[in-house]
């Protein structure tokens, strides 16, 4: 499963994803993952929860991210939930790149039973239609 939480900025989606990430770390049988572009979030989800930075990293991209998250996925099979703030920061707004990026997360996900959250700072309407079926709107 892959959700979208989306609005423009100061609109509440890094909000609502702390709460997700608590609440996720409450009801989970394994392991919730936050990550982050910069660190942010340290004081605000629970210790419970891992929480990375992608700057750390070097991640930059599309497919650098998509193999991140893979990798997370392949190192650790408790992962029940990870969630992306700041999309954006970490993948870069090429639009056109998302319905791809989206449809081997969504492969990835069904394999591996892991759901994925991800905050989007834009309009619904300048995304591409093909992941409209992943949104949330604020």
């Amino acid at each position: 499963m892959i959700k979208l939480i989306i609005g423009n900025k100061g609109s509440g989606k890094t909000k609502k994803l702390i709460d997700l990430v608590n609440s996720c770390v409450e009801t989970s049988s394994g392991n919730v993952v936050c990550i982050e572009n910069e660190p942010k979030l340290t004081y605000d989800i629970s210790s419970k929860a891992r929480l990375l930075e992608t700057e750390s990293y070097n991640i930059k991209g599309h497919k650098a991210f998509y193999g991140f998250l893979a990798g997370i996925c392949a190192g650790n099979y408790d992962v029940t939930e990870i969630l992306v703030d700041a999309t954006f920061k970490i993948v870069g707004r090429d639009y056109d790149k998302l319905p791809q990026f989206f449809e081997m997360l969504s492969e990835l996900s069904e394999a591996t039973d892991v759901c994925f959250y991800f905050t989007i700072s834009c309009d619904k309407e300048d995304l591409p239609v093909e992941i409209f079926d992943y949104c949330e709107e604020l």
